[in-house]
């Protein structure tokens, strides 16, 4: 059953309508994977066997849509997103055993394609922290190295798919957290247009700033997923109301005469020698295929780790509030007033990189500092959307590396916040311009794989998935596979 892991969406749509296999039949094949390889990798919270087997029976009665590359298509989902009967945890402590009664906007466009959600994946807890080391349950590791981090915060739903353990997931994307651990994981990562997806049945962490996108092992796989998933929901005031392309249209039309930006600032002093090196040798790929690649200047993107941390801990600090121990989750038992609720199930249910997140921005909205703080952060996030639609006066796209550095030893950076906001450096501009990133295999240093981030217009997905195929189809990156799949790490 090996193949089954190895192949494509497409390959597995093939077999289903067919009748080569039937949805039960990877449904039981894709939980046995799970099992074989979870010890390892830890990449699940929860898993749904029940449920995902009972969806499997009815769509094999139902029969496959040929003309749905989705249906009975397994996916794993960040457990973040709410999920209707089954636990959602945003992998903290405050949330264990919290069984939501509804389905998240994506999840509902997820069951109308059929696609079968699995199980809930791991995640850093409530989407705060790089490397998925913060989460209350388990460390998830890398799926090319088992001492390495998988990133974060999506860190369960990149390395679930680099393992074969299921084809597509979902994460969420608030300052890297999608594109970064795809880059660690060899995998292709899309963080959609701010406003393209539904945010509704997220659980927040920064609500201007968050926005859930799939990671799949190709570039075509991902443009079906965007496409699923994607659209306008009365249920979400900050989601467009927009028609979705087909993002599959001019997928093959390749990248002669597109003009692409490459901006001086990520290749400067912090940049990883092998990774500067992978994505220059990408920018003449890029040549080669008949684009054009100029070096530009995004000037104030050396001031968004700083803008960011204070935007996003600021809402934070306010989404979070609603973890009280009243309504729902964690409830301290050892209060004796009300005070004490409040003070002791927050002390107990939270864990320590949330509630550094959660001190830095109520400092920052307090009296007195909110000036100082808040409303210098966001003058420089309007700085920073500026250089970006400058450039895109100009230029198509934007490419450069995803991370400064490929995927580091688990335990390196988790006692050192600040090094682990650094890390972050390339991906923060894109969430707080608003504008769509993704990131595509571009090369290995040591073993690891390393990421090429593309950042596109507002709104135009379409275009980063042409110049994404036509690199991928160029190279062979996304072809090699970890140990874990009978690839070489």
């Amino acid at each position: 059953m090996m193949s089954l892991f190895q192949g494509s969406i497409q390959d597995l749509h093939q077999k289903l309508v067919n009748k080569e296999l039937t949805v039960v039949e990877l449904i039981e094949a894709t939980f046995d994977r799970i099992e074989a390889t979870d010890e390892v990798l830890n990449a699940f919270l929860t898993l749904d066997k029940e449920g995902a087997l009972e969806q499997a029976a009815a769509l094999d009665e139902k029969g496959i849509d040929e003309g749905n590359i989705l249906a009975g298509i397994p996916i794993g989902i960040k457990d973040n997103i709410v999920t209707k009967d089954v636990e959602t945890t945003a992998a903290s402590k405050m949330l264990g055993g919290f069984i939501p009664v509804y389905d998240a906007t994506v999840m509902s466009a997820v069951k109308a394609h059929d696609m079968i959600p699995v199980g809930k994946l791991n995640m850093d807890e409530f989407a705060m922290g790089g490397s998925t080391e913060t989460s209350y349950y388990k460390k998830t590791t890398n799926a090319w190295d088992a001492t390495k981090v998988p990133g974060g915060s999506s860190g369960g739903s990149a390395a679930a798919v680099a393992a074969g353990q299921v084809p597509v997931s979902l994460g969420t994307d608030t300052g890297g957290s999608i594109r970064q651990p795809a880059a660690f994981n060899g995998i292709v990562g899309m963080k959609p247009t701010y406003g393209r997806i539904s945010r509704f049945g997220l659980i927040a962490f920064a609500s201007s700033l968050d926005q859930i996108g799939p990671l799949t092992r190709t570039v075509e796989e991902n443009a079906h997923v965007l496409q699923a998933i994607s659209g306008h929901d009365p249920k979400d005031s900050t989601s467009a109301q927009l028609e979705v392309p087909d993002f599959t249209a001019n997928l093959k039309a390749g990248v002669k005469g597109m003009k692409i930006a490459l901006p001086k600032e990520y290749l400067e002093e912090g940049i990883d020698p092998a990774i500067r090196e992978a994505v220059l040798k990408a920018v003449e790929t890029y040549r080669e295929l008949g684009a054009t690649v100029e070096e530009v200047s995004l000037p104030h993107s050396k001031y968004g780790v700083a803008a960011y941390y204070i935007i996003a801990s600021s809402e934070a600090s306010s989404n979070l509030q609603r973890f009280d121990g009243i309504r729902y989750g964690y409830r301290s038992e050892s209060a004796t007033n009300l005070e004490e609720l409040y003070v002791k199930t927050r002390s107990e249910g939270f864990g320590s990189e949330v509630k550094r997140r959660i001190m830095l921005g109520t400092f920052s909205l307090s009296s007195g500092f909110y000036d100082a703080h808040f409303k210098k952060a966001g003058q420089v996030r309007t700085l920073i959307k500026n250089d970006f639609e400058k450039v895109f006066e100009s230029y198509d796209l934007i490419i450069g590396p995803t991370t400064p550095t490929v995927a580091y030893d688990l335990g390196d950076k988790i006692s050192d916040p600040l090094a682990m906001y650094m890390a972050d450096i390339l991906t923060i501009p894109v969430n707080l311009a608003g504008v769509p990133g993704m990131s595509i295999p571009c090369g290995f240093a040591d073993g690891l794989p390393i990421g090429l981030q593309l950042i596109g217009k507002r709104f135009d997905e379409a275009t980063m998935y042409q110049a994404a195929y036509a690199f991928e189809q160029a190279t062979t990156f996304h072809q090699q596979r970890p140990e874990i799949l009978g690839g070489k790490a």
